[in-house]
């Protein structure tokens, strides 16, 4: 676990924000071993790989990131929620 040691693990700890609960993530984890949280805006690739396996004590494969659009919603107004970004990781 090398990439744990290239950043402050109390930094690391403010990059996972939380897991994605949902019939499609829960399928995947099943399926390929690979699971999806919730992450914060400006976290990278590395940063990301080092937290799950800060956190989880497992063996990060590989991490796919993707940026989700926040929802618009109509009460009287236009709103609209929080943008946020989400990731994907595999394990072995």
């Amino acid at each position: 676990m090398t990439a744990v040691k290239k950043y402050n693990a109390e930094q690391l700890m403010n990059v996972v924000l939380a897991p994605v609960v949902s019939e499609k993530s829960t399928f995947v984890a099943d399926k390929n071993r690979q699971y999806v949280f919730r992450v914060a805006d400006d976290a990278t690739k590395p940063e990301i790989k080092a937290a799950i396996e800060l956190m989880f004590k497992i063996k990060v494969d590989d991490v796919t990131v993707l940026n989700v659009r926040g929802k618009e919603r109509r009460f009287g107004r236009i709103d609209r929620t929080f943008d946020e970004q989400a990731a994907e990781g595999w394990t072995h």
